[in-house]
């Protein structure tokens, strides 16, 4: 499974991004799909994720209530609306197809990654 990532870009800060994901072909309908990222000179982490029906949702705590994620199965896609952005959400932002349906934080659960796409949030 290959995953494109897309959408990323320079935008100021309280502005609003969306970010998009698509798989290569359909197994990933029946897994969760995550989005995390990873800032210059720190680990990767956990943006949020969804659930293979779309019906559980799980965020970081500095993220929620800002982004929200959602995807189509029928398109393969997954989709991160980053709103109120912030300059510490500066990052390349990737995204993930877990092991199973339902999935959260942890990178081992997931076992395919797309390549990533910059965000930079300008003060």
């Amino acid at each position: 499974v290959q995953l494109q990532a897309s959408g990323g870009g320079l935008v100021q800060a309280g502005g609003s991004l969306r970010l998009s994901c698509t798989a290569s072909k359909r197994t990933s309908s029946n897994n969760a799909m995550g989005w995390f990222r990873q800032a210059p000179g720190q680990e990767r982490e956990f943006v949020g994720s969804i659930s293979w029906r779309g019906e559980t949702t799980i965020y970081a705590d500095n993220v929620r209530g800002r982004f929200t994620i959602s995807r189509d199965n029928a398109k393969s896609t997954v989709y991160l609306q980053m709103n109120t952005l912030k300059p510490e959400d500066t990052a390349v932002y990737y995204c993930a197809v877990a092991r199973s349906s339902y999935s959260g934080r942890d990178l081992a659960s997931y076992q395919y990654w797309g390549q990533g796409t910059l965000v930079t949030v300008s003060s």
